[in-house]
């Protein structure tokens, strides 16, 4: 009897220690994967001004971001598509493609062509049939960050605005709501609205933005005049990564012989914004752009979110953190 009692017993705890497995699976599985990356195309006028190239760093190094291309803008496209093509070898990306935007009129300074010219020609593909065809093959899924005038958007809309609402959304630099430029000098005082560089140059791709119904967020000069200090910008052209090797040969093309210019990082604070939303908070305005290029405030039912105030420490540990890692993305 005490022996059935046992063997009772025995079966019991082998049944208890067979079910004990599974219920521990089920507790490991029910921890949340983390989120997939965003896909993105970074759409920029990289060359002139060394914001670009920042926030082009910022895109590559970080995790929650899948680029699925980068194309250019303004001026000599084919040229600055060259200038990708190298940044993207040397720092060993050359699977993310590059399309090149329709070249326009230009009379800026393309300061960093030397670093471009370096760079083997090669025929590129059409930006604006490069975006509606990813927008098609990932509808509803892409955010675009745009870096600079709006040329390639305003021909995509135009040649296919169904496609183009197909979007995600559009996060962009550009615009002067309430601030200028020159806000953002240390001890400055407030300068009026600007009419900021992105969207002088092609005011009606702006409007044609804003009528698009894509959900438009906007990164005024308002809150995107961020400068780091001598001491950081140090530590990026001294870091001797191949990412931050092409930054310090990029920076010092734009700064000629003027030694230790500091840049307004106005372009990554786009890119930040669709990692980390907390940094630049938004609020819904209706924004009308004239043909000078300002963009001023009205009566409406709101057509952009703007991010009017930027939390500028959390926006330069964010970009030190991440350029200065050399952990893989």
């Amino acid at each position: 009897m005490v022996r059935m009692k046992m063997r009772k017993t025995c079966a019991a705890l082998t049944t208890l220690t067979l079910l004990v497995p599974p219920l521990l699976s089920a507790s490991t599985s029910a921890v949340p994967d983390p989120p997939a990356p965003q896909l993105v195309i970074l759409d920029t006028d990289i060359g002139d001004d060394i914001d670009d190239a920042f926030a082009l760093a910022l895109v590559l190094k970080s995790p929650e971001l899948k680029p699925l291309g980068i194309t250019t803008e303004f001026g000599d496209t084919e040229l600055r598509a060259r200038l990708l093509d190298r940044y993207l070898k040397a720092v060993a990306e050359t699977e993310i493609p590059v399309a090149a935007g329709t070249p326009t009129p230009h009379n800026n300074v393309f300061t960093q062509a030397p670093y471009a010219r370096r760079e083997p020609e090669r025929q590129h593909a059409d930006a604006v049939e490069f975006l509606l065809a990813e927008i098609r093959a990932h509808p509803g899924q892409i955010t675009l960050i745009c870096i600079g005038p709006l040329f390639n958007l305003q021909a995509a809309i135009a040649r296919d605005p169904a496609t183009f609402r197909k979007l995600k959304r559009v996060v962009m630099m550009g615009g002067s709501i309430y601030r200028g430029y020159g806000s953002g000098k240390p001890g400055a005082a407030s300068q009026p609205p600007s009419t900021e560089w992105n969207i002088l140059c092609d005011p009606a791709g702006a409007r044609a933005l804003l009528a698009s119904g894509v959900p438009v967020f906007m990164m005024p000069l308002d809150s995107t005049q961020i400068r780091l200090t001598q001491p950081e910008l140090g530590k990026i052209l001294s870091h001797g990564s191949p990412l931050t090797d092409q930054l310090a040969l990029l920076y010092h093309q734009w700064t000629g012989a003027d030694a230790f210019r500091m840049p307004t990082l106005f372009d990554p604070v786009a890119v930040a914004y669709a990692i980390r939303p907390d940094l630049c908070p938004v609020q819904p305005l209706h924004l009308e752009v004239d043909d000078h290029g300002f963009t001023r405030p009205g009566p409406g039912e709101p057509n952009v979110q703007v991010c009017l105030k930027s939390d500028e420490p959390g926006f330069v540990d964010l970009l030190l953190s991440r350029i200065l890692t050399d952990a893989a993305r």
